[in-house]
């Protein structure tokens, strides 16, 4: 058994942990410890500064802390987190953020505005995966150090290059990438590097420490991960926000949604997180469980190439939006873990809108095909990747669009092949999913309603570009609302891009993703968030 390899390895002391790793099955887990079963066979690091994968969003988010932090009472928002308060400057460039006094990392260490300024220093010259989101700023390896730097020990500044969207710069600092490390324990654990090309510094940062290791603040500390069997927490008594109420928690690596199902009904654990819809509608049906959910920023949909000239005439585009019977997605294949959402901003997001105007209507589709030219229809492939829900997903659309005469052939793959196909604009239809890198409307906008340059070389690679959709009026927009200070305004002209998007773009948007769990009817304060990084656990208890 999986977790009794922890306990061979002493991971953590006293008789909770070593009566919750005693035996292969156990009615209770101890009181003082939560325990989650978890499909996170995607976590690759755990430095703050290069992990970008959605389980590690999750571990990051309870055990750093950040500068500002989503807002969860209103999204549209962010709270200080180790800021106390903070100013722009009149030209809108210059972000000055004043900490909270008092505050230590988990190592007892003093946090400061130092270990900010050397967070994002070490995040911008590591140039992992997440570090545009600090780099779209102008920021640079070679000018992080007086673009983020520190006044004195309570006061950090963030120079921007335009006078962007408060809004904006403030939701990419909620970002995990932006997580404040302990500048003096890291530096313990630096490796030196010889420098090259491709990276001219001579130390990694701590990196190769931190993909196992921990240098946060937050209110769990990470004591170890081991890939494809747990994850495992413990309660920060130097956090300086309100305590963790559980001394541990432990992620317990389970795959299958069957085995968490089972898991949960005999007590080994106390959430189960990868629930399809057959298992949850089981646990709903338990008198000793309960389920819950909260709308992800997760998009699905699919998209369709327009270097495929019949896929490029507008009518055609229009066409495929009557014909994805929605309703019977949501009430089969998605039941309980999508809701139908048209949109290409997900609910929660500044100036997001619920419109939903498209329903299967196949006499109107096949009128707009004969407009179209193509009364009989046409062939045409979609890439899919294996697996659920797309798999599901693809083979219902494939049904209705016969009912118009168009003929679908199926091509299945992983996600590498799928997506090589898909990022060289070989592809004709695609169906797939796309979460925020960040909490911004600007996040998606970017990708669904930007194409800088149309042409095979372009190097801004959004979903637009993907598709071959040339669109200069609809980039100019994108790029307008980044610098609209008003949010009001702003959320506007976010609805207006929305809304062009509905009727001409070849994006059909199926459905916003909705993260389940189930759980036993003795946790008290458990929740999902808004976003990966949102689901907290400090203040989950046991009755």
């Amino acid at each position: 058994m999986m977790l009794e390899k922890f306990a061979l390895r002493s991971l953590l002391a006293g008789v909770a942990m070593s009566a919750l790793l005693a035996a292969p099955a156990f009615a209770v887990t101890p009181a003082d410890t939560l325990v989650e079963g978890f499909a996170f066979d995607d976590i690759i690091s755990m430095d703050p500064g290069e992990a970008f994968e959605f389980s590690t969003a999750e571990v990051t988010g309870n055990t750093y802390d950040l500068l500002v932090r989503l807002d969860l009472s209103d999204t549209s928002k962010v709270k200080g987190d180790l800021a106390e308060s903070w100013t722009v400057s009149d030209d809108g460039l210059t972000y000055t953020f004043k900490l909270k006094p008092g505050m230590k990392f988990a190592s007892g260490n003093p946090i400061t505005a130092a270990d900010v300024a050397y967070s994002f220093e070490r995040a911008v010259k590591l140039d992992k995966s997440p570090a545009f989101i600090i780099g779209q700023f102008g920021i640079s390896g070679d000018n992080v150090a007086e673009k983020a730097k520190a006044v004195d020990d309570t006061t950090f500044q963030f120079v921007v290059d335009k006078a962007y969207a408060p809004s904006f710069v403030l939701n990419c600092l909620s970002a995990t990438v932006a997580s404040v490390v302990d500048s003096k324990l890291v530096k313990e654990h630096v490796a030196a590097v010889t420098p090259s090309a491709d990276y001219k510094w001579d130390n990694d940062f701590g990196n190769a420490w931190l993909k196992t290791g921990y240098a946060g603040s937050g209110a769990y500390k990470l004591r170890e991960w081991r890939a494809n069997e747990a994850v495992v927490l413990e309660r920060n008594d130097n956090y300086n926000g309100e305590k963790a109420k559980l001394a541990r928690v432990i992620y317990r690596y389970m795959k299958e949604s069957s085995a968490q199902r089972l898991a949960l009904e005999a007590g080994d654990i106390d959430v189960a997180r990868n629930l399809e819809p057959n298992d949850l509608d089981a646990i709903a049906k338990n008198a000793d469980l309960t389920t819950t959910s909260a709308p992800k920023a997760t998009v699905y949909y699919i998209s369709l190439n327009q270097k495929n000239p019949n896929l490029a005439k507008p009518e055609v585009r229009q066409a495929f939006k009557y014909l994805i019977d929605y309703d019977a997605m949501a009430s089969t294949i998605l039941k309980g873990i999508g809701e139908i959402h048209q949109s290409f901003l997900p609910k929660g997001d500044l100036g997001a809108i619920d419109d939903n105007p498209f329903k299967l209507d196949v006499a109107k589709a096949k009128d707009l095909l004969a407009k179209a030219g193509l009364p009989d229809g046409f062939k045409v492939t979609m890439d899919v990747r294996s697996g659920q829900p797309t798999t599901g997903m693809a083979e219902s659309i494939q049904q209705t669009l016969g009912q118009a005469g168009i003929k679908l052939e199926i091509i299945p793959g992983d996600g590498k092949q799928t997506l090589t196909k898909y990022r060289a604009r070989n592809h004709d239809i695609y169906i797939g999913n796309w979460g925020q890198d960040y909490f911004d409307p600007n996040s998606n906008a970017q990708t669904f309603a930007s194409n800088p340059d149309n042409s095979d070389a372009g190097k801004s690679h959004t979903l637009a570009w993907r598709n071959a959709w040339d669109i200069p009026d609809l980039t100019k927009q994108t790029e307008a609302a980044l610098l609209e200070k008003d949010s009001a305004k702003r959320a506007d002209m976010y609805k207006d891009l929305q809304k062009k998007i509905l009727d001409t773009s070849p994006f059909v948007i199926i459905h916003q993703q909705l993260e389940v769990a189930g759980l036993r009817k003795n946790l008290k304060g458990f929740a999902l968030g808004p976003s990966f990084d949102t689901n907290f656990v400090g203040s989950v208890s046991k009755q």
